[in-house]
């Protein structure tokens, strides 16, 4: 059996491809792992959702933490995925000079309608082994959340789903209660 070798590019590669044109602004992709991987198109319910529950994160974290909405964090030297939502320490220079990398990062957010399983089964274990303590995953269908927690390079040792009549705290700011309900349109 012939084994093919796979080039992984790194996060500098990555911006050259889109500096020198290999990769146009238009087209939605994030570096996952050294690969190139397409982003799913948002529809509506997912737009939806992730304007909902950015804005009730910036109204009730405000004072303590910066919401960032479908920007880049770059978790590795081969990671620089998009969520949905990443709520990171404040930067007074709203992060000009760096992507939020790990230790920056309080909570990820990604809001599933199609990509739940991918959400799943991808981005927790990526998002487990950068170290990211708290990650949540927005089920748009059931309107209920999935909560991962306790990271290590496997995944993360601890998944339970709350629906959407629950409330929840950040495990940076366990004072703030969150409503579920408040997180969907």
């Amino acid at each position: 059996m012939t084994q093919t070798r796979v080039r992984l590019w790194t996060v500098n590669e990555y911006h050259r491809m889109f500096a020198t044109g290999i990769i146009t602004e238009d087209e939605r992709v994030e570096l996952i792992d050294g690969q190139v991987i397409p982003i799913s198109a948002k529809n509506p319910p997912h737009a939806a959702t992730t304007l909902c529950a950015s804005d009730y994160l910036k109204r009730l974290l405000a004072e303590v933490a910066l919401v960032r909405v479908q920007d880049p964090i770059q978790l590795s030297q081969y990671s620089e995925p998009e969520p949905d939502i990443a709520v990171v320490r404040i930067d007074l220079r709203k992060y000009i000079d760096h992507h939020p990398a790990p230790n920056e990062i309080f909570l990820l957010i990604e809001v599933a309608d199609t990509t739940l399983d991918t959400d799943r089964k991808q981005k927790a274990p990526l998002y487990a082994k950068a170290g990211i303590a708290d990650y949540w995953i927005l089920d748009v269908n059931q309107r209920q959340v999935y909560i991962f927690r306790e990271p290590d390079l496997e995944g993360y040792n601890e998944e339970f789903i709350l629906q959407e009549d629950a409330t929840l705290s950040l495990i940076a700011f366990p004072e703030i209660e969150i409503q579920i309900s408040q997180l969907f349109p």
